[in-house]
């Protein structure tokens, strides 16, 4: 039975190198360049792969596969909390949209980030970490896991760099780890100069790219390790809760070892199903990330224009706008979020209302990457974890709105009912 196997740890789990050159000019290009996965019957799309246990032919056969002789490399499956066949082939797509030699795809980006966190860091052991993150995200380095593996975690402006050589520990700090943009303030990490402080101390680099997508390549410029929510932008649908890692082939394979490795034992796995809709939306991804970023920056420079404080790194004046150009995929633009900063929560209330209820512009809700424009206030919902301390460290306002900004109805349309929002909200005023 061996003998009619696939054989190549390549066919499964990783990116061949020459794709890995292809794709350093575009990651669509990777995409369209990674194995396509047939039907069972010849059909375009692929087949789902719905069981949980797998058969085998002869009895000794199992006891191999247990030992790590047989795998998935050689088309050898024992229980999908291990390997699924189809939650593999969503992962070479997203090792394929990463640059990465592989990838693994979990039922959560928070479990893709506890995961791949517990792998790489021990009891007694420090993370260096940005100050602006998910709050989500600061709740479990700031609670959960000193509290539950006794691992501390330092914070950090990672902008100043000096700052971060400094808070970095030879020896007892394992990983750096930030955002590519921050959430929510859209600040703008300088990857390549990060990773050369953390490598140069022995220090893994993980980088969290959930906002920005297509758009930065944080494994092209240096990073160990990215991670996602699947959520958000690469589903597009709000209906979908994922995650997933992306790093080296021995990464993913020790972290699925059937013994010790945390994507294994801790069990977040992706359901096959939900693996078959995420790979069916992966090849029009590069086509929306194109149409979010370009109407945030339309609706950014017209707000701007108007008069208010908008936040958005692809504007000119932004902070960190050179930075972000010098590192983006020149196609897709800087980002589909903006902020706008109205200063208190009841101002912002009062806009995101009108927004939604009066003139239809967007939702409010959390989340992010969905084809209609949401909306909230971050202080008080996303970043909620974080105290007021921490808050003002990272930079959030009280007003900050967090818009992630949609692709549905027209651009001029759109502008419009936002325009006519703004309008109301001033002459309420008055």
């Amino acid at each position: 039975m061996a003998s009619k196997k696939r054989s190549g740890v390549d066919e499964f789990l990783v990116v061949p190198k020459k794709q890995i050159k292809h794709w350093e000019s575009d990651p669509a290009a990777s995409l369209a360049n990674a194995r396509h996965e047939f039907g069972e019957h010849g059909g375009v799309n692929m087949s789902i792969e719905a069981s949980a246990t797998f058969t085998v032919m002869e009895p000794e056969t199992m006891g191999r596969m247990f030992s790590g002789e047989l795998g998935p490399d050689r088309d050898f499956f024992i229980y999908s909390r291990h390997f699924n066949p189809t939650v593999l082939n969503l992962s070479r797509q997203i090792a394929a949209l990463e640059g990465t030699e592989a990838a693994y795809c979990t039922a959560s980006g928070m479990s893709a980030i506890s995961s791949v966190l517990l792998h790489l860091v021990n009891t007694g052991d420090n993370i260096v970490a940005s100050q602006t993150l998910y709050g989500g995200t600061h709740a479990l380095l700031t609670h959960f896991l000193p509290r539950s593996s006794g691992i501390s975690t330092t914070f950090v402006d990672v902008r100043d760099l000096e700052k971060v050589d400094a808070a970095i520990v030879e020896g007892k700090t394992k990983v750096l780890y930030f955002e590519s943009i921050s959430n929510p303030t859209l600040t703008v990490a300088n990857i390549p100069e990060l990773t050369k402080i953390a490598h140069r101390k022995g220090v893994k680099v993980i980088v969290d790219n959930t906002f920005a997508p297509m758009c930065i390549s944080p494994a092209k410029l240096g990073a160990d390790v990215v991670v996602h929510s699947i959520s958000k932008f690469i589903s597009g649908g709000a209906d979908i809760i994922a995650g997933a890692v992306c790093g080296s082939a021995s990464l993913m394979n020790s972290m699925m070892d059937l013994h010790q490795g945390p994507l294994m034992i801790l069990g977040p796995t992706m359901n096959a199903k939900v693996a078959f809709e995420l790979a069916e939306r992966i090849p029009h991804l590069g086509l929306r990330m194109k149409e979010h970023c370009h109407r945030a920056l339309v609706f950014a420079t017209r707000m701007k224009k108007l008069g208010l404080r908008v936040i958005y790194p692809g504007l000119e004046d932004h902070p960190d706008h050179e930075l972000l150009k010098s590192m983006i995929n020149k196609e897709y633009g800087y980002g589909g979020l903006l902020c706008l900063d109205m200063e208190t929560e009841e101002k912002a209330n009062k806009l995101m209302n009108i927004l939604q209820n009066c003139t239809q512009f967007g939702f409010m809700a959390v989340s992010l990457g969905y084809y209609e424009t949401l909306m909230s206030c971050s202080g008080s919902s996303t970043s909620s974890e974080l105290n007021d301390e921490e808050k003002q460290l990272a930079g959030i306002s009280p007003g900050l709105i967090r818009m992630s900004i949609g692709y549905s109805g027209t651009v001029e349309q759109r502008w419009s009912q936002l325009e006519m929002a703004i309008s109301r909200l001033q002459d309420s005023k008055n």
